[in-house]
């Protein structure tokens, strides 16, 4: 609590000192008389209509699409990285499924941290869990890059918990989509770009990831009284590759290899960013009846196709079959993502209440395949492609809301909300074929390289139901102040029931300058794929067999280690903060919190060794010598700040000028790791785990932006510096830091007619690389740079695009 106290003072010394420069601004007359977009209303953090994100008692900020693509970026993920300040975006590579379906963080809490929704209806998370080495190790979230950004009106972000006002998930904050709404117009973009770089240290140029992204949007007007907006969106990106020359010996040591390894290719492996290719469809639709009832659907689908490239299997290399690749192979996994959403509902006013019910369903599939690959211990038999198994995730929400604002309830104006939801979700894991996964007769690892597919044993279909009600009510008793509560019960069919509060307020002094804070509570269901994903795969060890696998917690295996069933990770969240309208084209807000978090899940090592085959044979449990499985037991600190500030300057017949600053700082502390009951000196949650959990995001980001508005041309320039990240081992002597960078971003857009406009652009301008892996740390030079680095380790990006509005 001492450092919060410590954040608490500084955000209120600087809002004091704000408070001074506003009161002299005020002496300045307004230069322009125009509005910032954060004056636009929200409908996040709160039920009651017409209230904006400068009004609000928690922080919320508006992004309108026009922000969202003013860079060469397509994908959600890396765009929120560099607009919204306590968001980070990794570039994993060679991480499995999670090169497909990359998370994200918020406050730098996990992925599954942060609630999603889309018209404020939760959005189902992916069927991928992660359960690699990366950040967000063991999470299963939503995956933002399967909403294309021509179907997006604006993105708001509420930076506080609410898992009282909208249930699991939402402890870090919540993020929602609002789609494009409009019953006329549209449009159609095109950007191609490419990585135009030269990597430190690689003594080489490179000019690949080439990209294309066409969309477009187009309204409709459905009678008098509706609307219809379909978008869609076709993108292609092309493999990255920033790996360096293998220097191993690849061939036997045999004189009649001598050639082969004299002219093999050494650049033989793929560090980057694999082939992807993306098509989206999305709709939104709304239609008021004669009555004012509104009826409204909305929905989409993406189908993805992708690829992460794994190590290099050399010719010698006991995983290879010289019969079939002579040189040695790269196996590549794939991963077909089919991703279908639809949603909804009737809103309307009955009784003087304001009533929305709605349904939505969602689904997200991930199909593995494995390619240039084999079954070593098929032997010169194997088949070099396989279809690998697929993981599945549905989920329908039934939803229920009530609004109603009384002006004689008490003194002032009270709100006060309703409503119930009920959600079903089932997770399913498919068997991939059989050559996937079968120990064939030679001694070899069993199941695809890079890849086994999912076993029959692994097999799941499991499923769930939640139901809850919640109550919220916002009381304004004169102008000046606002106070509001919510309290929720929600009851899950597999593992328990959860009663969450919340209660915030705000006080505006003055019309410049105000306070808000909150107090939460909050909590995280354990989700189906924690508690029931199975992997169970053959490694030869010293040319013995182990069977290693993820288990489920109640598994046997994991019971006979202390495993048993998930409870919910819990949470306390403490906010305060301050508001500065100094004129109506600036402000200024300064917000603290400290996020507490009991019981967090967390994915064991893999537990091995005389003790625990000893623990395992006595419980019954044979076959099996590495065992990790999820558990509860984490606990953390989060303590931060955000700064946001906009002005908006007119120059009259030389321009407009649109300048914002925004300026994170978080902290994560792991202040208890559980023991081992049944093994006490059983490593349950590695060195290095810990550490990724407290440094994986940077500890400070700034982002600058200004654009520029000159006749026809738009100049855009953006600057984001990315603390420092550690990234960690476990032993202490291998860790290393990434030191900070400046990212800049810079484009100019020239409007040719009103209609039709063109403009070029370079993401990371400055071809900055991350700070080089150590030599011993970067597997004999190959990889050069850390997936850790906050910004990706890519290089610079330029793109031209083209646009169309009508």
């Amino acid at each position: 609590m001492t450092t919060l106290r410590t954040l608490l003072i500084t955000a209120s010394s600087l809002a004091v000192t704000a408070a001074s420069t506003s009161a002299f601004a005020q002496e300045t007359p307004d230069a322009t008389g125009s509005e910032l977009r954060q004056s636009e209303v929200v409908v996040t953090g709160t039920r009651t209509a017409n209230r904006t994100a400068l009004e609000t008692a928690v922080p919320v900020d508006v992004f309108p699409v026009e922000e969202l693509t003013e860079t060469g970026r397509v994908e959600l993920n890396q765009i929120l990285s560099t607009t919204v300040p306590s968001f980070n975006f990794n570039q994993t590579a060679i991480n499995d499924g999670t090169d497909i379906i990359r998370p994200a963080t918020l406050r730098g809490l996990s992925p599954d941290q942060t609630l999603v929704l889309v018209n404020g209806k939760r959005r189902h998370i992916t069927a991928l869990v992660n359960i690699n080495g990366s950040v967000g190790r063991g999470s299963a979230a939503v995956d933002l890059n399967s909403i294309p950004t021509s179907a997006i009106g604006n993105v708001q972000v509420l930076r506080d918990g609410a898992s009282a006002q909208y249930g699991s998930d939402a402890i870090a904050g919540v993020i929602n989509v609002i789609l494009r709404e409009a019953d006329h117009g549209g449009g159609v973009n095109i950007r191609y770009g490419a990585h135009v770089t030269d990597p430190e240290g690689l003594n080489r140029s490179e000019v690949d990831g080439q990209t294309t992204n066409v969309g477009g949007w187009a309204g409709f007007g459905l009678g008098e009284n509706g609307f219809l907006t379909v978008s869609g969106e076709y993108s292609l990106r092309q493999r990255s590759n920033r790996a360096g020359i293998d220097p191993r010996q690849q061939f036997p040591d045999d004189p009649a290899y001598a050639e082969a390894e004299r002219s093999f290719d050494r650049l033989n492996h793929v560090y980057g960013n694999g082939r992807m290719e993306n098509i989206n469809f999305f709709l939104n639709s709304g239609y008021t009846l004669n009555n004012g009832v509104e009826l409204y659907a909305f929905g989409g689908v993406q189908e993805r196709e992708a690829e992460s490239p794994g190590f290099y299997r050399r010719a010698s290399d006991s995983r290879n079959v010289p019969e079939i690749y002579p040189g040695g192979f790269l196996p590549v996994i794939g991963g077909d993502v089919s991703d279908y959403s639809l949603g909804g509902g009737v809103r309307g006013e009955a009784g003087g209440w304001d009533y929305d019910v709605s349904a939505v369903y969602g689904s997200n599939e991930l199909d593995y395949s494995v390619t240039n690959s084999l079954n070593a211990s098929l032997g010169p038999d194997s088949q070099t492609s396989f279809d690998a198994g697929s993981l599945a995730f549905d989920q329908v929400t039934l939803n229920a809301d009530i609004v109603k604002t009384f002006d004689n309830l008490l003194p002032g104006e009270t709100s006060l909300a309703f409503g119930a939801e009920y959600r079903d979700e089932s997770f399913e894991i498919g068997a991939g074929e059989e050559a996937s996964y079968i120990q064939g007769p030679f001694p070899a690892a069993a199941g695809s390289q890079v890849f086994p597919g999912f076993t029959p044993e692994s097999e799941v279909d499991e499923s769930r139901n939640a139901a809850s009600v919640y109550g919220e009510v916002e009381w304004v008793p004169n102008e000046k102040t606002l106070i509001s509560a919510a309290v929720r019960y929600e009851d899950y069919s597999d593992f328990g029931d959860a009663v969450t509060g919340k209660l915030a307020g705000r006080y505006d002094f003055t019309d410049q300058v105000a306070v808000r804070g909150a107090v939460a509570t909050g909590f995280r269901a354990p989700s189906l794929q924690q508690q029931y994903f199975t992997a169970i795969s053959t490694n030869f060890i010293d040319g013995v067999p182990f069977e290693v696998g993820t288990f489920p917690a109640t598994s046997p295996a994991s019971v006979a280690l202390g495993g048993g069933q998930l409870d919910a990770e819990e949470s306390t969240s403490f906010s305060l903060g301050t508001v500065l309208t100094p004129t109506n084209n600036w402000f200024v807000t300064i917000d603290a919190y400290q996020i507490n978090i009991d019981d967090q899940i967390f994915l064991t090592e893999n537990l091995g060794g005389d003790e625990v085959d000893a623990v395992l044979a006595n419980a019954g449990v044979t076959g099996v010598q590495r065992v990790r499985f999820f558990q509860n037991g984490i606990e953390t600190e989060t303590k931060g700040v955000d700064i946001v500030t906009k002005y908006a300057f007119d120059f009259g017949t030389l321009g407009t000028l649109d300048a914002s600053a925004a300026f994170n700082y978080s902290k994560t502390e792991v202040t208890h790791v559980p023991d081992n009951l049944v093994i006490p000196d059983l490593e349950l949650f590695s060195r290095s785990n810990r550490l990724t959990l407290e440094e994986s995001a940077p500890e400070t980001k700034l982002i600058l932006a200004g654009n520029y508005t000159y006749q026809q041309a738009d100049f855009v320039l953006r600057a984001t510096r990315f603390g420092e990240v550690l990234a960690p081992s476990n032993d202490p002597a291998n860790d290393f830091t990434l030191d900070a960078d400046w990212i800049i971003d810079a484009s100019v857009n020239f409007n040719v007619t009103d209609q039709f406009s063109v403009g070029v652009g370079a993401d990371n301008l400055l071809d900055e690389y991350p700070t080089m892996t150590p030599d011993g740390l970067n597997f004999n030079g190959i990889f050069p740079y850390s997936s850790r680095s906050p910004y990706g380790f890519a290089g610079r990006f330029l793109y031209m695009r083209a646009s169309y509005n009508w």
